[in-house]
């Protein structure tokens, strides 16, 4: 089977020339150019050909002369100001002012010519831009053309001279050579333009492919290097470079792995790659100047270098140790979340059985030490029942997607009324201060879900606070366009190691305590967006613990008269 569309002669219906899409334009365009600029090359040396002839005696040279100006002035004119535009399949006037005023140009001057000068080669030059820049039918009827402007020469010689059979012959043998010049020329023209499409097709899909690797490369969480066997870095992602620094900043690449010297166990397993010839894998540390250290786990892969293909490349990823086993620990804690909450809903039921029944018992004691010891199972049933409800407050809490509606209640409003409720019901008394600076704004919230998080964060600050008049502040306020709730006490402030695991499950310094409650403050807050944190902050001249809601998406409305004071002791 013959494929057409790469065989020699190209596809058969080829009539609109090589140059048909707009993606041809800018080959087609410094084609024509080179053409043009060849005939007024060609013009000038004509001209002044005939200008020797004239000046060496030869009187008849004068029309000549005339002849080869104005075709100066033609192409001159042609050159500089028509426009390059693909040939249509017919004689149209770019044809003529181009191709025809070269054929009849050098007809005439074939024609004209005593000075015993061929200029049947100059017929060449109209083939080949005929058949370069134009379709197979232009390029063949100006062979065609040129062929009978021959013969009908060498008819009128002929008359004169004689010979004619060998003078046909001659012409006919000159038209054969410029057919076969259009016919293959053409051809290589298709070819040319072919392989050009193919190329830009390709370097487009290349172009795209390397933009869409580098978008990825630089979007990756992990750290990848590319360094060369002299150790000189040529890319880095941002990830790798944020790896490679403890708070400052690494330049572009290229840079070398030996400037810094924290990043010689990186260096040495990129050495031992290239020894090897074989990729490598392990876990370095990087010790910086400032006594810190950041723990990786590396792996090396050997590339070819796409400028020379005898030069390797050492592709290096990089993974931070402390994030791999933060994944490791939230995804133990999710099955064990799991797992939690299902054993615990397992046991709600024989708990609340338990519960009964002792209840049930301690009405028919009146032994005091026989009801302590049922007072001590009715306490511990209910410890256990709040760790069971708390277990599964963490299962129930989930995030709002972007199509729920979520609810809204006014901050100052709702952070009061909560405020009261725990006061008296735990009574706080004169413990108990409000700062509230927002009365117009409106958050994200549940007002079931608020009151769970203030009331576990007061039930903490008043287990830790002082107990003076005032120990214990709820303030609120707008900071950029958001806004803060805080709950503080002037309790001690915490140890360290207790302040690293602050929101997290099972924690507490209690040991009668299920260490749930901060971490389902922290679900709740996510579950709308909003932050929780601690830090020491100072109420006056007094420094207490603060725990913080940073909210999103305030909205303000018209203030509400019950809650124009800011401040009162509750």
């Amino acid at each position: 089977m013959t494929d057409n569309a790469n065989s020699w002669f190209g596809p058969p219906d080829n009539t609109t020339g090589a140059w048909k899409t707009a993606a041809d334009a800018g080959s087609f365009s410094r084609l024509w150019r080179a053409f043009m600029s060849a005939r007024v090359t060609i013009a000038s040396v004509l001209l002044i050909m005939q200008a020797f002839v004239y000046a060496f005696g030869s009187v008849s040279a004068q029309w000549s002369i005339v002849i080869c100006a104005g075709y100066l002035v033609a192409t001159a004119a042609t050159r500089i100001w028509m426009r390059p535009t693909p040939p249509g399949t017919r004689l149209d006037a770019q044809w003529l002012f181009s191709i025809g005023v070269d054929v009849l140009v050098f007809s005439a001057l074939n024609f004209l010519q005593t000075s015993g000068v061929n200029y049947t080669p100059l017929f060449a030059l109209p083939v080949l831009l005929a058949s370069v820049l134009g379709p197979i039918l232009l390029a063949l009827g100006t062979a065609a053309a040129v062929t009978l402007l021959l013969l009908a020469d060498a008819w009128w010689v002929s008359l004169s001279m004689g010979e004619l059979a060998s003078r046909l012959l001659q012409s006919g043998l000159s038209g054969s050579g410029f057919f076969a010049v259009a016919l293959l020329a053409n051809q290589l023209a298709l070819r040319l333009a072919r392989e050009e499409q193919l190329a830009k097709t390709s370097q487009s899909v290349a172009r795209t492919q390397r933009r869409v690797n580098e978008l990825v490369v630089e979007t990756l969480t992990d750290g990848v290097l590319v360094i060369d066997s002299r150790g000189i870095v040529r890319s880095a992602n941002p990830a790798s470079r944020r790896l490679l620094t403890h708070g400052e900043t690494v330049a572009a690449a290229p840079f070398a792995l030996a400037s810094q010297p924290a990043w010689g166990p990186l260096e040495q397993i990129m050495g031992m790659t290239f020894m090897r010839q074989v990729p490598q894998e392990s876990e370095l540390t990087l010790h910086f100047a400032a006594r810190d250290a950041r723990r990786l786990r590396v792996r090396t892969r050997l590339a070819d270098s796409q400028n020379d293909v005898s030069e390797s490349l050492c592709v290096m990823f990089l993974e931070d140790l402390r994030e791999m086993e933060a994944r490791v620990r939230t995804e133990k804690m999710a099955a064990m979340g799991r797992m939690s909450a299902a054993v615990a809903h397992e046991i709600r039921n024989p708990l609340s059985a338990i519960s009964q029944a002792n209840a049930l018992l301690e009405e028919d004691l009146h032994d005091v030490a026989q009801r302590q010891l049922t007072g001590m199972v009715r306490q511990n049933t209910e410890r256990l029942a709040k760790i069971v409800d708390e277990i599964l407050n963490i299962a129930r809490v989930q995030v709002v997607g972007p199509d729920e509606m979520m609810p809204s209640l006014m901050l100052d409003d709702a952070a009061g009324r909560i405020a009261l409720e725990w006061s008296s019901q735990s009574g706080g008394g004169n413990r108990l201060a409000l700062a509230l600076g927002s009365p117009r704004a409106s958050v994200p919230f549940d007002p079931e879900h608020l009151r769970r998080v203030m009331v576990n964060l007061l039930d903490n600050a008043l287990r830790y606070a002082a107990g003076g008049p005032a120990c214990i502040e709820i303030g609120t306020r707008i900071e950029a366009g958001q806004a803060r709730l805080s709950v503080w006490s002037d309790g001690a402030p915490l140890e360290k190691s207790v302040q690293a695991h602050l929101f997290e499950p099972f924690f507490s310094s209690e040991s009668r305590s299920s260490g749930l409650g901060l971490y389902i403050c922290r679900e709740l807050c996510e579950r709308y967006g909003a932050v929780i944190g601690y830090q020491r902050a100072f109420r006056g001249i007094v420094e207490g613990n603060e725990f913080h809601l940073t909210l999103r998406r305030v909205s303000f409305i018209r203030p509400n008269r019950l809650s124009d004071a800011n401040s009162y002791i509750a």
